[in-house]
């Protein structure tokens, strides 16, 4: 039986989550690294909206949302117990609010009316509801990483990276340790290799 397909982007924080599962979980798959200028019509044929990560499992089932593709891996294969240490609420907020302002703070010129500096406020009020909960323990849901942090994670950081030494000013201790020790981690890291455009044979 083929072994599942994954379609990525190296820099897109959604593919970031599920490569991080997918390594996590173990799961053999080919890895097929996407232009988004220069999309394969494979992955088109696959997937006609045209985003990254897509993943064509080995039954040919298509899984296009990063979080499906996330818990598909962790049900094969679990061996940090990600799947016990999620929290749907803060997925929630994370992929709708805090996406929102995110890409209105750091893409403010893709927008028309937007006040870059009011998003990035609005984004760091929920950072420091992130922020109280790590008062309680080293991760999101728990003393270990889990489904919530690497759900989340991606998308902190690219907040981070916009503006690094306003972030890092700021006085958010346990989250800035929390972003440090998963953007320093060997699975992240591992998942972050660069690898050439794909191109059908």
């Amino acid at each position: 039986m083929a072994e599942p397909v994954l379609y990525s982007f190296r820099r897109c924080p959604y593919a970031m989550r599920a490569r991080m599962a997918l390594s996590v979980s173990g799961a053999a798959y080919e890895h097929r690294e996407v232009v988004l200028r220069d999309k394969p019509a494979e992955m088109l044929e696959a997937s006609p909206k045209g985003t990254v990560p897509v993943l064509v499992a080995a039954d040919g089932v298509v899984l296009e949302e990063s979080l499906d593709i996330m818990r598909w891996a962790l049900g094969e294969s679990d061996p940090e117990g990600w799947l016990t240490r999620t929290d749907e609420a803060l997925l929630a907020a994370n992929d709708g609010p805090f996406k929102h302002h995110l890409d209105r703070y750091k893409y403010a010129t893709r927008y028309e009316d937007v006040d870059p500096e009011e998003h990035r406020a609005a984004a760091l009020a929920i950072l420091r509801a992130l922020e109280a909960r790590l008062e309680n323990s080293a991760f999101l849901c728990g003393e270990k990483r889990g489904f919530a942090d690497i759900a989340i994670f991606p998308f902190i950081r690219q907040f981070a990276n916009a503006d690094r030494a306003w972030f890092d000013a700021q006085d958010l201790p346990k989250l800035q340790a929390w972003l440090e020790s998963l953007v320093t981690s060997e699975l992240f890291n591992g998942v972050m290799r660069k690898h050439p455009q794909w191109k059908p044979a």
